[in-house]
C-alpha cells in the first residue's frame, strides 16, 4: 500500500494564516469619521444642485465642502490610530553617572 504524500508547509502559507486571524486594521471611530467624510461630500453634491448657476451653494460652498471631504476627512479617518497610554509622550532623560 503508498504513503499518503504530504506537502512541506511553506512559510508564506504560515504567514497568510496568520494573518486571517488578525482584526481589522480600521476601528469603531475610524468608520465614524470616514461616515462623517461621507456625508460632507455627499452635502458639496447636494449643494452643487442648487438650480441657479452663479449662486453662493454651487460655486463657493459644494467646492468646499467636496475638498473638505476627499482631502482632508477621508485622510484623517483613515490614518487616525488610538494613542496607547502605555508609552510616555516625553522620553525621560538618561543619567550618566
Amino acid at each position: 500500500m503508498a504513503k499518503p504524500i504530504r506537502k512541506p508547509v511553506r512559510k508564506n502559507d504560515q504567514k497568510h494564516r496568520s494573518l486571517v486571524n488578525e482584526p481589522l486594521p480600521l476601528g469603531r471611530k475610524n468608520y465614524a469619521i470616514l461616515g462623517a467624510g461621507i456625508l460632507v461630500i455627499v452635502a458639496g453634491y447636494l449643494a452643487m444642485l442648487e438650480g441657479s448657476v452663479e449662486g453662493f451653494l454651487p460655486l463657493v460652498l459644494s467646492p468646499i465642502l467636496l475638498v473638505t471631504g476627499y482631502c482632508v476627512v477621508i485622510p484623517i479617518g483613515i490614518m487616525y490610530r488610538k494613542s496607547s497610554s502605555k508609552e510616555p509622550a516625553v522620553p525621560e532623560p538618561v543619567n550618566q553617572a
